[in-house]
């Protein structure tokens, strides 16, 4: 008798795909901004120069920001709370042709996880204030990393079809498009 692959059944159908484990994560606080919906939210930090808020760790968390105040800039990993839908294919802010989500910066993804790098002001307690804020007030905070760039700063020899739009970051805001 024949040993039959786990991820076929006898009928001889085509593979059937594992079933991946369940992947949770759990917010380990929030970020307090001064956008309370979607619309005119700058779509990157680069575009939110001036803009504050504070980013609220909970509690139980706070002893992990321990020498982070010796860093200007930090990484929010961040669920996109707005989003109810995933897309493939998208029009981003700053194109009029439709493109891969995967080449985009847009929140309707798979996995509805953002990041932004901002400015780390102070730290006080539990709570981080920060400058170059592009979120949503009430975003769940999934992650924070120091910024570092001799890790995070790389040339780039070429910016896909972002190379038509060069300088238009600064002044685009979001509009509802990736909201149902």
């Amino acid at each position: 008798m024949s040993e039959v692959h786990p991820t076929v059944d006898s009928r001889d159908d085509p593979p059937v795909a594992p079933v991946p484990p369940v992947i949770s994560y759990r917010p380990i606080g929030v970020i307090h901004s001064p956008f309370s919906c979607v619309e005119n939210v700058p779509i990157q930090p680069v575009a939110a120069v001036g803009v504050r808020g504070v980013v609220e760790v909970w509690p139980e968390f706070a002893a992990g920001l321990q020498d982070l105040d010796g860093f200007s800039h930090v990484v929010l990993l961040y669920h996109f709370h707005c989003v109810t839908q995933t897309r493939l294919t998208v029009i981003p802010f700053m194109d009029r042709e439709p493109r891969g989500v995967f080449a985009t910066r847009a929140p309707v993804r798979p996995n509805p996880i953002g990041l932004s790098v901002v400015r780390l002001l102070s730290v006080e307690d539990n709570r981080l204030h920060v400058e170059g804020l592009d979120v949503v007030d009430g975003t769940p905070l999934l992650d924070i990393k120091p910024y570092a760039p001799e890790f995070d700063h790389h040339p780039a020899e070429r910016i896909g079809w972002l190379e038509g739009a060069r300088g238009q970051v600064k002044n685009t805001r979001s509009d509802d498009r990736f909201v149902s």
